[in-house]
């Protein structure tokens, strides 16, 4: 009597990358019970994800935002030449600002869930990003549906709001960014009617709630 052996399953490589090594193990914890799942690496910081990419080529990077060394959205930017293959990207973060939603989005992520996803959701976005597929969790869809009706602000504007978050005064934000006090004056009216502000302090507090400013 014959007997054969049933192929394996293709399994999904993957690395995490998280400064946190409780989160890590958490992460690990959630896929090593998965038969087509497999975690072949760690990184605790930027630097460290982007070398393991390179040498080890996996499916899907687990990618925290807010890393030592290199912060997850240059991870993103710089993986394109990391290697010759380029892994999916989940983003996994507790911020939840639409500004870090849409550039990590904008950069090459393929998924984006909040640390609060259970563990169903975490190996569900793993295999659909693996197929190639896009994954959000609902409460990011609904912040990136809302960001899209929000002005955006050019690159000068946010330089401007930068400094506007650390109290400087126009004169002083002029001389740090070699420009005229008038043309400050013109970049700050303009943030505050994009942001729908009547003031430069409400012009901050709306800027960090939507993850254009990090809280002080």
């Amino acid at each position: 009597m014959k007997t054969s052996s049933e192929p394996a399953l293709p399994q999904i490589r993957v690395i995490i990358a998280d400064d946190h090594p409780v989160v890590r193990h958490g992460l690990r914890s959630a896929l090593r019970s998965q038969n087509d799942i497999r975690v072949i690496a760690e990184a605790s910081d930027g630097e460290e994800a982007c070398q393991l990419c390179e040498q080890l080529s996996p499916d899907v990077l687990l990618l925290d935002l807010r890393m030592p060394k290199k912060d997850g959205l240059e991870v993103i930017r710089t993986l394109p030449q990391a290697g010759e293959k380029k892994p999916q990207i989940i983003v996994m973060t507790t911020y939840e600002g639409e500004e870090d939603i849409r550039r990590a989005l904008g950069a090459g992520a393929k998924g984006y869930l909040f640390k609060g996803a259970n563990l169903l959701q975490i190996r569900d976005a793993v295999r659909k990003v693996a197929a190639g597929k896009s994954t959000l969790a609902a409460a990011v869809a609904c912040k990136l549906a809302e960001s899209m009706a929000h002005r955006e602000l050019s690159e000068a504007e946010l330089q401007v709001l930068g400094h506007l978050g650390q109290g400087r005064s126009n004169k002083h934000i002029g001389q740090h960014l070699y420009i005229s006090e008038n043309t400050v004056k013109i970049h700050v009216g303009s943030i505050l009617k994009k942001l729908g502000a009547t003031c430069r302090t409400e012009a901050v507090a709306i800027a960090v709630r939507r993850g254009l400013l990090r809280a002080p």
